[in-house]
């Protein structure tokens, strides 16, 4: 009997007198059913890779066949021509070997480009962290500063003015405590 995820998460025993934890058997058929679940998936994906790995190795073997046949054919012909369609079979494999070889090592050199370019954007983000992180405290460092040189000046609450009023709000703050904003 083949057993399901489902199966082993609904199965449920019997009860005695002193049997097991029932939350514990019920957890560790959880676990398992899990684990199943998990190992039929990944069977599955398998088997899909497999398949298409094989249908890839059907289509290969079909062009091989062609090439064998475009071969016998090409040796039955006369020799002259069988020795120059070696020859020229030998330089287009030869071809495809050297521009795979070029694809292969611009590849790695576009890799590798892209690793240092990947290492140089880190490094000017650590540097801007690090640019932003001393700006920030320089400017603390200025508002600790000004306030060490101008202490802020407290006001008495009947100076602040109604806050609905939209224009010269300024103005008004400077006749009524007699203060200037610019002043220090």
């Amino acid at each position: 009997m083949k057993l399901t995820p489902i199966d082993i998460s609904q199965k449920t025993f019997g009860k005695k007198m002193f049997g097991l934890d029932e939350s514990e058997v019920f957890d560790f058929l959880q676990t398992i059913s899990q684990q199943l679940e998990s190992m039929i998936h990944e069977r599955n994906t398998f088997r899909e890779a497999l398949r298409e790995k094989e249908l890839r190795l059907h289509d290969y073997k079909e062009k091989d066949h062609m090439l064998q046949t475009t071969i016998q054919t090409a040796s039955q012909m006369s020799e002259r021509l069988r020795q120059d369609s070696e020859r020229e079979a030998r330089l287009i494999v030869a071809d495809a070997q050297q521009k795979a070889e070029m694809l292969g090592r611009d590849a790695r050199d576009s890799l590798k480009k892209l690793y240092q370019e990947m290492a140089e954007l880190k490094k000017a983000r650590m540097q801007f962290e690090v640019n932003l992180k001393a700006l920030a405290e320089a400017h603390i460092a200025m508002i600790d500063q000004g306030e060490k040189l101008m202490p802020s000046i407290k006001l008495p609450e009947a100076v602040f003015v109604d806050t609905k009023r939209p224009a010269n709000s300024e103005r008004t703050l400077e006749k009524s405590t007699g203060i200037s904003p610019l002043s220090t």
